[in-house]
C-alpha cells in the first residue's frame, strides 16, 4: 500500500477537513440566503457568530459576495475550496487524477457562481462536486490508510463545526463515534485519553462546547 510521509498524511487530513468545511458551510449558506436576502438584512450578523468568524462585512450584500467568493478572506468559501485544490494537486498520486478531477470541476463551477445572477445554483453544483468527490475517494483510492485519513478530517471537521454550531447533543453524540472509529483504523499518533474526553464531554449536559472544541482542534 506504500508509506505514507508525515507531510502527506497531514495534507491527507486537512483535504478531508477543507472538503468538508466547503461541503458544510455552503449548505448553511444556502439554508441562510433567503432569510438574508427577504427577511432579516442583518441575519448575517448571526450567521458569523455561529460559525466563530469575525464579521468584517458591511452588508447583506457585502457578505454574499466576499463570504462566498473573496479569495483574500480566509474564512470565505472560495478561499476554503482553494487550500481544498491545493492539497489535492500534491496529493495527486494518493487519490488519484479522476478524484481530484471533481476538486477542479468544483473550482470552476464556483467561479461560474461569482458571474452568475442566480449564484444558488451554481453554488448547488459546487456541492454535487464535492459529493461525487467523496464518491470518488471510496471508489478508486486504494490506499486504505490514505483514504482513513482523509475521512479523519473530514469526521474532525463536521464535530467541530456541529459543536460551533450547538447541535443537538444527540448529532454530536453521533459524529463524536464516528471520529473514534474512524481515527483506530489510521496510523496516527494520538492520545487515548483525548478521545475518551470527547466521548465523555458529549454525555455531559449541558455539554461543555468550548472545551469540546478544544480537545477536538488539538486532537491530533
Amino acid at each position: 500500500m506504500g508509506i505514507i510521509s508525515l507531510e502527506h498524511s497531514d495534507q491527507l487530513i486537512w483535504l478531508g477537513r477543507y472538503t468538508q468545511r466547503v461541503y458544510e458551510t455552503l449548505k448553511l449558506f444556502s439554508d441562510s440566503y433567503d432569510i438574508m436576502i427577504d427577511t432579516d438584512f442583518n441575519h448575517y450578523k448571526e450567521f458569523c457568530m455561529n460559525l466563530d468568524i469575525p464579521n468584517i462585512y458591511t452588508s447583506t450584500e457585502d457578505f454574499c459576495k466576499r463570504y462566498c467568493f473573496d479569495q483574500t478572506d480566509t474564512n470565505s468559501i472560495a478561499s476554503n475550496l482553494t487550500r481544498a485544490y491545493d492539497n489535492a494537486i500534491v496529493l495527486r498520486e494518493e487519490i488519484g487524477s479522476d478524484t481530484l478531477s471533481y476538486i477542479q470541476l468544483a473550482i470552476y463551477d464556483m467561479d461560474k457562481a461569482l458571474l452568475s445572477l442566480a449564484p444558488l445554483i451554481e453554488l448547488q453544483k459546487v456541492m454535487d462536486d464535492l459529493m461525487a468527490f467523496w464518491g470518488m475517494v471510496n471508489e478508486i483510492m486504494v490506499n486504505r490508510n490514505a483514504r482513513n485519513l482523509m475521512k479523519t478530517g473530514k469526521r474532525i471537521e463536521k464535530l467541530s463545526l456541529y459543536t460551533r454550531l450547538h447541535a443537538s447533543q444527540e448529532e454530536i453524540k453521533i459524529e463524536a463515534y464516528r471520529l473514534q472509529r474512524r481515527i483506530e483504523q489510521t496510523k496516527l499518533a494520538y492520545h487515548q485519553e483525548d478521545i475518551d474526553q470527547i466521548i465523555e464531554l458529549t454525555k455531559s449536559n449541558p455539554i461543555d462546547y468550548v472545551q469540546l472544541i478544544k480537545v477536538v482542534e488539538n486532537l491530533i
